[in-house]
């Protein structure tokens, strides 16, 4: 019987803490729609304040908050954006910029570090010339932290260059930033600053930060208007949001100290996970908040079995391929998770009984 359960699956997996709780009970609350929600606008209020732009609008997802922010720079049917090809928006949000938007992909190779060569974004740009036969260029994807590629760090420096390469050709630039908290803890940076270059930006709330539910999307006043009518259109709009914006609110206030943290404990699982036989994790690569870890000979450990070996233990754990398993830290995970975990994992590659451990 397990008595005690590990969840590495995602930093989404964490639940509302006493003070969000309360914070949500306690909520002065109206009709947001109507734009009455006080604790809605406080919070909107905030974080564009933090993330240096002029306005914010709460969101149910992230992936509904990258969807309004490609809308809104590609307003014209046929327009075309430029995005990493391991990015989020092209692989895992459904399509929607095309099937709902009308909006064509042209996708970079992602570097390792989640970057693009500047050359290779600079070549993708369509020339107007060309408009007859080709979709019109109008925006650039950034996503940081990278997700695929390990929790990897988009610099400061990086971005203004691909802000300006943008600006130049009369582009706009959105950031993916579902993780762009974590991404500022670990290079040092503010957050405003980091993405200053963008005219857009989506935060995820329920991700590193640990609120219950939301993302926000930060953007010019002008940006903004847009995109609250189009969350309307897609059904985002709701009445007394007050309620999980309060939520976000203390996340915001409690949780971003805790990020530098959950990097601490990653780095000590990724170097406890080197030391075992038969596993491999590219150290260098470990950034933030997440572990990418290889089964390096699969035989009798594959990642179906040893996921499920696991899951049995309590330790839960989210599969990538056939050989690669990841890993993600949050602030709900203490250091004895992570002794727990390595020593289960250990043991299971190692194909030894594992002993379930109190918490």
């Amino acid at each position: 019987m397990v008595t005690k359960v590990v969840d590495l699956r995602s930093d989404t997996v964490t639940k509302p803490t006493e003070t969000m709780r309360a914070a949500m009970a306690s909520a002065d609350v109206d009709d947001d729609v109507l734009g009455s929600d006080p604790t809605a606008y406080r919070f909107e209020v905030e974080m564009a304040r933090i993330m240096g732009k002029e306005a914010a609008l709460f969101v149910p997802s992230g992936t509904m908050g990258n969807l309004i922010s490609v809308l809104v720079h590609c307003e014209v049917r046929g327009s075309e954006v430029i995005l990493g090809d391991n990015s989020h928006i092209h692989i895992y949000e459904n399509g929607g910029i095309s099937t709902i938007g009308g909006v064509h992909s042209r996708t970079v190779k992602n570097n390792m570090d989640g970057t693009m060569d500047i050359a290779l974004i600079e070549a993708a740009i369509r020339d107007p010339e060309g408009e007859l036969y080709y979709p019109t260029t109008r925006l650039i994807c950034l996503e940081n932290t990278h997700a695929n590629c390990g929790g990897r760090c988009i610099s400061v420096e990086y971005t203004d260059r691909v802000g300006e390469l943008a600006k130049n050709h009369g582009l706009k630039l959105h950031i993916d930033g579902a993780r762009i908290f974590n991404a500022s803890i670990a290079l040092g940076v503010p957050v405003h600053r980091l993405v200053q270059a963008a005219d857009s930006v989506s935060v995820c709330l329920s991700k590193g930060l640990g609120a219950p539910i939301g993302s926000v999307i930060v953007g010019s006043k002008s940006f903004i208007a847009k995109a609250k009518r189009l969350r309307k259109t897609l059904g985002g709009g709701m009445r007394q949001v007050g309620i999980l914006c309060a939520a976000a609110y203390v996340a915001l206030q409690e949780n971003v100290g805790k990020l530098e943290g959950d990097h601490k404990k990653a780095k000590i699982l990724a170097d406890g996970l080197n030391q075992i036989k038969g596993l491999r994790v590219d150290t260098a690569s470990v950034e933030t908040n997440m572990v990418f870890f290889d089964i390096l000979e699969p035989g009798n450990i594959t990642v179906e079995k040893l996921t499920k070996v696991l899951e049995e233990r309590g330790i839960l754990v989210m599969p990538v391929s056939s050989s690669s398993i990841r890993v993600v830290l949050h602030h709900q995970i203490s250091g004895s998770d992570v002794l727990y975990a390595l020593s289960c994992i250990k043991q299971a590659v190692l194909g030894l009984p594992v002993e379930n451990g109190d918490k």
